[in-house]
């Protein structure tokens, strides 16, 4: 009976695990493609603060 409530007790962290594991890999998904649908704009961003800065002196 005891090896029986161990058992159950591995194979539901066992589950939990995996249930963490696959909320991750949704995550991961989810901010990849918002990267990849705001990357262009992003970049255009990023190239005229650039441009902007590319005349500038420091003191």
């Amino acid at each position: 009976m005891l090896e029986k409530m161990k058992n159950l007790v591995v194979e539901e962290e066992g589950q939990a695990l995996t249930e963490y594991g696959l909320i991750v890999g949704l995550i991961s998904v989810a901010v990849i493609a918002a990267l990849l649908l705001i990357g262009p704009q992003l970049d255009r961003l990023f190239r005229a603060i650039a441009t902007t800065l590319t005349g500038v002196t420091t003191p």
